[in-house]
């Protein structure tokens, strides 16, 4: 078993497997948070790369207030605006070129065709909200995050972080509304 506070300790000394002892054991955590964030597996892979290049010299602001999972997602955070433009523009494009396929038959494939048009719908909705309301939307409502954790991962205040939240849900039920969902 790897102690957390000495992981920490060694990144911030600069050893050399400390990064990946680090990826060893939470490289599944960040991966998880940057699919659900860029809903695109090739982006994700290249955060979580990016998140752990960058940890030796991140760890430096590293104060303990959070575990170091969370602040390797805050990392994440920081460093997803352009995975988050780039894999928008990467869906939109492959949303033009594709054909819906055909329904099976069977007794629910309309209501499996309608949760997949409306998780699409969802996905064009969230390249909408600005990069903060999106992060935030992701981290609380996908990740059940509580709003003091997603604080500490953003940097910002819990009442800012809520009112975030607040705004992001009001223009995804707004967008989805105008494209039919109810």
């Amino acid at each position: 078993m790897v102690d957390k506070d000495e992981l920490v300790l060694a990144l911030q000394r600069g050893e050399r497997d400390a990064v990946a002892r680090a990826y060893e054991l939470f490289h599944e955590r960040v991966r998880t948070f940057a699919r659900r964030l860029l809903h695109d597996e090739s982006a994700a892979e290249d955060l979580v790369h990016e998140v752990f290049v960058t940890l030796p010299s991140a760890i430096r602001s590293f104060r303990g207030e959070s575990a170091l999972p969370t602040f390797l997602v805050g990392i994440a955070v920081r460093h997803a605006r352009h995975h988050v433009r780039a894999a928008a523009r990467r869906r939109a494009a492959m949303e033009r070129l594709s054909l819906a396929p055909p329904p099976d038959g069977a007794p629910d494939a309309e209501d499996r065709a309608y949760a997949e048009q409306l998780a699409r719908a969802l996905s064009r909705a969230m390249d909408k909200l600005p990069d903060d309301q999106r992060a935030v939307f992701v981290l609380c409502e996908m990740d059940e995050r509580t709003s003091a954790e997603v604080a500490m991962i953003v940097g910002a205040p819990e009442g800012t972080v809520r009112t975030r939240l607040f705004h992001a849900k009001r223009k995804l039920r707004d967008i989805l509304e105008r494209e039919g969902f109810r």
